[in-house]
């Protein structure tokens, strides 16, 4: 979907596809080790039981409990990430010629330093609030290595690149850049729901239900409008922000469908009567399909930041080289040359 921007390092866009494609099921493994309450598994950090963390022994990890399984995996999976990104950042300080992209490799390391540093916080004090915020971060970092993905891209180059102009209307730019923040507000207040407290009180649960609600409902009718929007008559032209709209479409639709299940896996149903089907469903808070379909719905929600952003950065190159491109004088009923006289005399056009 995205093709290499030749201007830029070809191993910088490889290394940083590679870390980015790992960060997903790092988020996927976080996500069952919420599910499954197995964040106090292993009690010691950043070692496994008095082992260094490569040195645990195999056989006890792979064979010992699934809570232990999944995070002492999660650990080896971080750390492989974290050294893959530090690869990254020396491909990118030797090849690559953008400054900013190079800094940007950089914040990417300390972002996924950060990451192991509040996971091992969560660890050592055994603070819920840490493993809130832990969670929450991740699909930022998700999505910052996305996006220096996108930068390295052959549609970035393209789009920043060409001469020709494509301007997209108003009201997707703006709709594209609401999406973002409001998937970003999403994921914390999901977070909310993740590590609800047994000691709230059920007038703020039930505030917190319908927030996510609320933000569910929007997200989900703005991405019917960008799917609207790609395809009116000011923006058909720009055939490269149908791919997004299109994902963007596919991801909601499966999100939605994973929060139902996500509600029937952890609550069942309230109206049992008009559901017989389900009436004799019995709630497992850790049964295997249950917890594939809770942390699903996780983890789709930090691919909806990624295609949010995606759309974004198709929106907004093209954006920049059309608002750049724009003639400074746009009225033709004046010769050139006079309205630059006109101009230099303190006039307007």
């Amino acid at each position: 979907m995205l093709q290499v921007n030749k201007d830029s390092s070809r191993w910088v866009y490889r290394w940083a596809m590679l870390v980015t494609l790992l960060t997903f099921p790092l988020i996927w493994l976080g996500g069952l080790v919420t599910t499954h309450d197995a964040g106090m598994a292993v009690p010691d950090w950043p070692g496994t039981f008095g082992y260094n963390l490569f040195l645990y022994p195999w056989s006890a990890w792979l064979y010992g409990p699934f809570d232990l399984f999944v995070e002492h995996g999660h650990r080896l999976l971080a750390s492989l990430v974290g050294l893959l990104a530090i690869c990254l950042c020396v491909v990118a300080y030797r090849n690559e010629k953008r400054t900013w992209v190079r800094n940007l490799c950089f914040g990417f390391l300390a972002a996924i330093i950060s990451q192991g540093v509040l996971g091992g916080v969560r660890v050592l004090l055994d603070a819920r609030t840490a493993a809130m915020i832990h969670g929450c971060t991740g699909p930022l970092v998700f999505a910052m290595g996305s996006f220096i993905v996108m930068a390295c891209s052959t549609d970035w180059r393209r789009a920043t690149q060409s001469a020709s102009t494509k301007p997209v209307s108003r009201g997707l730019q703006r709709i594209s850049y609401l999406l973002v923040l409001m998937s970003i507000v999403q994921l914390f207040v999901g977070a909310q729901l993740r590590h609800a407290q047994p000691t709230w009180l059920p007038p703020f649960f039930t505030s917190i239900v319908h927030t996510h609600l609320l933000m569910a409902t929007l997200i989900t009718l703005s991405i019917f409008g960008i799917f609207v929007l790609v395809r009116a008559d000011h923006n058909r032209r720009v055939l490269e922000l149908r791919l997004p709209a299109n994902m963007l479409l596919l991801i909601v639709v499966a999100q939605v469908a994973l929060g139902l299940a996500t509600w029937i896996a952890n609550y069942a149903t309230p109206w049992v009567e008009l559901t017989p089907w389900l009436a004799k469903y019995t709630l497992q808070g850790k049964g295997f399909w249950e917890s594939m379909i809770v942390t699903g719905h996780q983890a789709t929600g930090s691919l909806l930041i990624v295609f949010s952003l995606w759309m974004v950065c198709r929106v907004a190159t093209r954006t920049n080289k059309a608002e750049n491109a724009q003639p400074m004088i746009n009225d033709t009923s004046i010769p050139q040359e006079k309205a630059t006289e006109f101009v230099a005399v303190g006039g307007t056009v």
